[in-house]
């Protein structure tokens, strides 16, 4: 069939489509129809059905035979070493690991922070928790012991599983010591912390807290699986927000399943045995849906890669991968090929090496401008699939569907929408509008099954963020539109939450930071383009009066602050001091005039602003800077 059939056939009968593609998933208890629709706006999938996240990924494959697959490639070129974990040993760890926590308590519905570097510990963990019915919630291993804090007292976790450090080319970066300073700072404390030690350090452990990896799981009797209800959340992923509190985004379990096993085969083009790379992190919403739980609940081989896309060692790092391990289908962010581009502008090495395995490269996390996907295309020769999601979709909502059938490729567009989502544009009013017209991308209600059904215990704010603005749709929070074909355009967000390397950061957590510099009356942060990472955030800073202290002082204070507080994942590098900042009449920052201003683009003087003469100044401030070059 081809895709055009298969989106008609969901559109006309969506309950028939999902019930359908949840034949392919392992229940307890089938679920008795697919569309909870009782508390709508709020809908649940699969509400009534048992199953269990673990076994569906884990030993259903070894039920079936397939135990002596590889399930897990650990390939670490900043330790120089690669380690290969079978179905079956896999299962063996997992359910160790599992073990272990039950016996210290760990039960379903108790939550559990998962604070790891790119390991096959850090899978298992998360694998580990599925078992028991326990929501973990991963926090990226960047992040500062500040960020971290705020995530243990929302997530008010039973357990911390961590390791001693994580390793970056040419430094190790001391996890422990975030771990403890978060502790310290976070209100409420865990029962217990897990620490996997790595050779390369060794953390001082807390007596009567901290537990050894390895040692803990000594003697324990593995746990086996424990069903739950299809609406029971696997876990809890934080995702910027305007504010500088995080939003928990709630993942349920059996909508997750369905969902992530029926993207493999018809987004991804892949089937069962075959290898699949997403090189990203574990604590992305990347890492949680196509490292560790697709690509196994598919029966696919998954690889966690420690390294970077160059100086580990270099810039033919990712095609020694895809030869060494023979991937089929290959997903990075646009910002990794910007690098490996920068370094080596002809693609010299890529001939160095057979890539004959790879079949397809999927490009997310950020806007695919189309210089990088050209070159990807001319390089590789292989279609160059750019696609668009979100934290809060935990997978696609538009793609090629390479595994149905590959459509024609537009550059500059993740192509159309996928079985499950109806997207429309709307202007602010809330009318549709025509096709490539700018205005809000929404989805129609309901959102497909392993979309969120609400933030964690943060009801008001899920329906305020969401599903307010535009009655009966999911607000998508970025702008674009729709062609002619229904191919979709992503153009800019909606909020000012900037994307740097595929990362969303909140301007506004930054913007907190900064205020609370002693010598800082106001600012503002406003993503501007960067060539390499996407976008990367500047800081403008007005003084206190009377604030005689050098401005270059004050600079290099709150770029260590943000560096503190927010950690080396906000590149947070840029600042420069003003008198004032643009504002509307009713008092709003016009970040987006100074972003096109910082860029060099055209704009428009806005009506509403309080004195125009302040964007000069605004402009001769940051091309002090080297920006705002016309």
């Amino acid at each position: 069939m081809a895709y055009a059939d298969i989106y008609a056939g969901w559109k006309a009968d969506p309950e028939r489509f999902w019930m359908q593609a949840a034949e392919a998933i392992d229940w307890v208890r089938k679920p008795s129809r697919a569309l909870f629709a009782d508390t709508a706006p709020l809908y649940e999938w699969f509400k009534d059905g048992l199953v269990n996240t673990c076994w569906n990924a884990v030993d259903r494959h070894v039920l079936a035979g397939r135990g002596g697959q590889v399930a897990i490639i650990h390939d670490s070129p900043v330790t120089g070493t690669v380690h290969k974990i079978t179905y079956a040993e896999l299962q063996a760890r997992v359910a160790s690991l599992a073990g272990a926590l039950k016996a210290r308590g760990v039960t379903k519905g108790d939550r559990v922070i998962i604070y790891m570097p790119m390991v096959p510990e850090a899978l298992e963990a998360m694998l580990a928790c599925a078992r028991l019915g326990a929501i973990h919630s991963v926090v990226f291993g960047g992040f500062a012991a500040h960020e971290l804090a705020v995530r243990i007292d929302d997530a008010r976790p039973k357990a911390i599983l961590a390791a001693s450090c994580g390793i970056e080319p040419g430094r190790v970066v001391h996890y422990k010591p975030l771990l403890d300073g978060a502790i310290d700072m976070a209100t409420h404390k865990p029962d217990f912390c897990v620490i996997l030690q790595r050779e390369q350090e060794v953390a001082r452990l807390v007596e009567g807290r901290d537990l050894a990896w390895h040692s803990f799981q000594y003697g324990v009797a593995p746990a086996e699986c424990v069903p739950v209800e299809g609406d029971h959340p696997a876990y809890i992923l934080y995702t910027s927000g305007t504010t500088g509190q995080p939003k928990g985004v709630v993942r349920p379990t059996a909508g997750h399943l369905v969902a992530l096993n029926w993207t493999m085969k018809n987004i991804y083009g892949v089937e069962p045995g075959e290898v699949f790379w997403a090189a990203s992190d574990v604590g992305w919403v990347v890492g949680h849906s196509y490292i560790c739980y697709a690509p196994l609940i598919h029966g696919n081989t998954t690889i966690v890669f420690e390294g970077k896309p160059v100086g580990t060692p270099d810039a033919g790092t990712f095609w020694r991968v895809i030869r060494d391990h023979r991937v089929a289908s290959f997903f990075t962010a646009p910002t990794a090929f910007r690098a490996i581009k920068r370094d080596d502008p002809e693609g010299r090495m890529i001939a160095q090496y057979d890539l004959s395995s790879l079949r397809a490269l999927y490009l997310a996390g950020e806007r695919a401008d189309p210089a990088t996907v050209e070159w990807a295309q001319q390089k590789l020769k292989v279609p160059v699939i750019d696609h668009w999601w979100q934290t809060e979709t935990g997978w696609p909502i538009a793609a090629n569907p390479a595994g149905i059938e590959l459509l024609p490729v537009k550059v500059g567009s993740p192509s159309v929408a996928m079985p499950g989502y109806d997207v429309q544009v709307l202007d602010e009013g809330g009318h549709p509008v025509a096709p490539g017209t700018l205005g809000a991308i929404v989805v129609k209600l309901p959102l497909p099954p392993g979309t969120l059904p609400t933030l964690w215990n943060a009801e008001d704010r899920f329906r305020k963020s969401y599903l307010s603005h535009f009655p009966g749709y999911y607000e998508t929070g970025d702008a674009g539109y729709v062609d002619e074909d229904g191919y979709v355009y992503i153009m800019a967000r909606t909020d000012d939450v900037i994307n740097v390397a595929g990362h969303r950061l909140s301007t506004g957590a930054m913007e907190e930071v900064l205020a609370s510099h002693p010598d800082v009356a106001e600012c503002a942060v406003i993503g501007i383009a960067d060539e390499l990472k996407g976008q990367a955030p500047l800081g403008l800073l007005c003084l206190n009066k009377g604030c005689n202290r050098p401005q270059s002082e004050i600079v290099k204070e709150v770029v260590g602050l943000v560096r503190d507080q927010i950690g080396p994942v906000a590149a947070f590098r840029l600042a420069c001091v003003v008198d004032r900042l643009p504002k509307t009449r009713s008092g709003k920052i016009l970040r987006a005039t100074m972003v096109k201003i910082a860029d060099g683009a055209p704009f428009k003087t806005p009506a509403t602003i309080d004195d125009p003469a302040i964007l000069d100044e605004i402009r001769t401030a940051l091309r002090g800077l080297g920006l705002a070059k016309a």
